[in-house]
């Protein structure tokens, strides 16, 4: 599989990723019990924003420099389609948490703390599935077919909407814990586990930190394959899911507020999905250039704010 990655590029990526994780456990930080404010979550969501734009902008000089404007080009279009496409699905996962944190009672400080770990665990997880994945399609070219039947599925199941009152207690992975690990009825303060009368007991924190872990590995089913359909340069899907994770405690923080005004996002989705897994179901018969795709996820998106800003508007006016 042709990749312009190579190993001093990975070790600089992973580096700068290092220094990123740093900056964000280090400067996002607010006093206890208290919620982060909405304007500094959104200046992080712009600032995380701003590197990724930054990154693409250095990825092009480079690609320039060594390898020609047209493979630049190509390259930085793709990367931008990988982001964009990787944060939409990840605002997905945002409503998800909050569903979750809602449903545990789970504090503003602990939220934080949780998704600090879940930031972590993303990362390591996805980039074991990137390469995985990597290998299986460069190994079984036929898989990409699986991936668009799949992607076809899961943008169907978009449009169809999501349950409007789902219950967590209903997941199977929760169902599991509570049968098979001794759960304290209440929380106690930071701590995942804690001894009682020397036998040991997972609090409903360590329960919230599974789930939310496990939810981001069900979205990697979705978001990743539907990457590879943008392009598959390994080190182009790695760098435009990562550089989408990091800055998703901001966002995440940033969209709490909002979660119940993005009322078309799930369609906007699923038509995003549908296209992309057509697109991959046809590799064969036609080669949709990048900026086609990079297009269509752009004016998707952009219709499907308009949209939800429209229908906010006309529910206030009722």
């Amino acid at each position: 599989m042709e990749s312009i990655g190579n190993p001093g590029l990975y070790l600089a990526f992973f580096a700068m990723v290092a220094v990123m994780l740093i900056i964000d456990f280090l400067g996002f930080k607010n006093k206890e019990d208290q919620p982060v404010k909405i304007r500094s979550a959104a200046y992080w969501s712009i600032a995380w924003v701003s590197v990724s734009i930054l990154f693409a902008g250095a990825l092009w000089l480079y690609l320039q420099q060594t390898a020609g404007v047209a493979l630049a080009n190509q390259k930085t279009m793709e990367y931008f389609a990988g982001y964009l496409l990787e944060k939409s699905l990840a605002i997905d996962n945002v409503f998800v948490w909050l569903m979750i944190f809602a449903a545990f009672a789970i504090p503003p400080a602990l939220q934080r703390k949780i998704l600090l770990y879940g930031v972590l665990g993303a990362i390591v997880l996805r980039t074991l599935f990137i390469f995985i994945g990597a290998w299986f399609v460069q190994e079984f070219s036929w898989v990409l077919y699986i991936f668009g039947a799949f992607l076809v599925y899961t943008g169907f199941k978009f449009l169809k909407g999501h349950e409007d009152n789902p219950n967590i207690e209903d997941m199977a992975i929760l169902q599991w814990l509570r049968k098979h690990m001794r759960i304290t009825p209440q929380l106690d303060g930071h701590k995942f586990f804690v001894r009682q009368n020397g036998v040991l007991w997972a609090t409903p924190l360590f329960l919230v930190l599974i789930l939310v872990e496990g939810s981001d590995v069900i979205f990697a089913v979705d978001s990743i394959p539907a990457i590879f359909a943008v392009t598959s340069d390994p080190f182009i899907v790695l760098t435009a899911n990562l550089m989408a994770i990091l800055g998703l405690r901001a966002m995440f923080f940033l969209l709490a507020g909002a979660a119940s005004k993005m009322h078309y996002l799930p369609y906007g989705l699923g038509i995003i999905l549908l296209f992309i897994g057509f697109k991959m179901l046809m590799l064969d018969v036609f080669h949709m250039p990048i900026w086609i795709s990079l297009s269509f996820i752009v004016i998707v998106l952009a219709i499907t704010a308009w949209l939800s800003i429209r229908h906010n508007k006309q529910q206030e006016q009722l």
